[in-house]
C-alpha cells in the first residue's frame, strides 16, 4: 500500500524554447515548486526525466529511456520505479497545483486503476491518477505504439472525474493550469504576484524530493 506521485520533466519545452523545469518561480524553480506541493500530500515523489538530461535539486529520478514517445512512456518509467501502490501524475509547470486536490484524486481513485479529470471538455490524463497495476498496458501501449496518454484511460476503464467533483477544493480549476509558452509562463508569474525573472534566468534553490 501507499501513494506517490511522479512529476514529468523529460519534456523537450519545444514552445517555451528553454526547459521548463528550470524556470523561476519565486525563489524556486516550476519542478521544486511542484515538488513541494505534492509532498505536502504524499510521501514519495519522483521526478520523470529523459536519459541524460541535466535536472538539478536533491530530487528521486526515475530515467525515462524512450525518447520521443511522450507522457505514456515517462508514466510508465514512474510506474516501475515507486514503491507505492497508486501515484498522481503531474507535468512539472503547474505552479497554481492545489494540495487539496491531488488529494481529492487519489482517494476518488481508489478501487480503480485509474481516475482521471474531465475538464472544460478534455481528458486530463496527465494530471491523474494511476494504479501500479497499470503498468503492462501502459508498456503493451508503448510497444504497439499507441503512444496518447487516452488509449492507457480507455484500456484501464478509467475513472473518469467530473468539473463538479473537484471544484469545492480548487473552484477555479488554477491545478490543471501550465506554462506551456513564454506568455503563459509569464502571465502566470503576474498573477501570482512575481516579478519576471532578470535576464540569464536565476536558478532556484535545491530541492529535496
Amino acid at each position: 500500500m501507499g501513494e506517490a506521485a511522479l512529476v514529468l520533466a523529460g519534456g523537450f519545452s519545444r514552445r517555451m524554447g528553454n526547459d521548463k523545469w528550470s524556470l523561476p518561480f519565486g525563489g524556486e524553480t516550476l519542478l521544486e515548486r511542484t515538488v513541494r506541493i505534492v509532498r505536502e500530500v504524499v510521501p514519495e515523489v519522483w521526478v520523470v526525466a529523459r536519459e541524460g538530461q541535466g535536472v538539478r535539486g536533491r530530487f528521486r529520478i526515475a530515467r525515462d529511456p524512450a525518447e520521443g514517445m511522450g507522457p505514456l512512456a515517462g508514466l510508465a518509467a514512474g510506474l516501475e520505479a515507486m514503491a507505492a501502490d497508486r501515484a498522481f501524475l503531474t507535468s512539472c509547470d503547474v505552479p497554481f497545483l492545489r494540495p487539496a486536490l491531488v488529494r481529492r484524486l487519489l482517494d476518488l481513485s481508489r478501487g480503480h486503476l485509474a481516475a482521471v479529470p474531465f475538464v472544460d471538455g478534455y481528458h486530463m490524463t496527465t494530471a491523474a491518477v494511476y494504479a501500479r497495476d497499470a503498468l503492462p498496458a501502459a508498456r503493451r501501449l508503448l510497444a504497439e505504439g499507441r503512444l496518447r496518454p487516452f488509449f492507457l484511460v480507455e484500456e484501464l476503464r478509467a475513472r473518469i472525474v467530473t468539473a463538479e467533483e473537484i471544484r469545492d477544493v480548487d473552484p477555479s480549476l488554477e491545478s490543471f493550469r501550465n506554462c506551456n509558452t513564454p506568455g503563459e509562463y509569464r502571465a502566470a508569474l503576474r498573477d501570482a504576484g512575481l516579478e519576471p525573472p532578470a535576464a540569464g534566468r536565476p536558478r532556484g534553490k535545491e530541492g529535496q524530493a
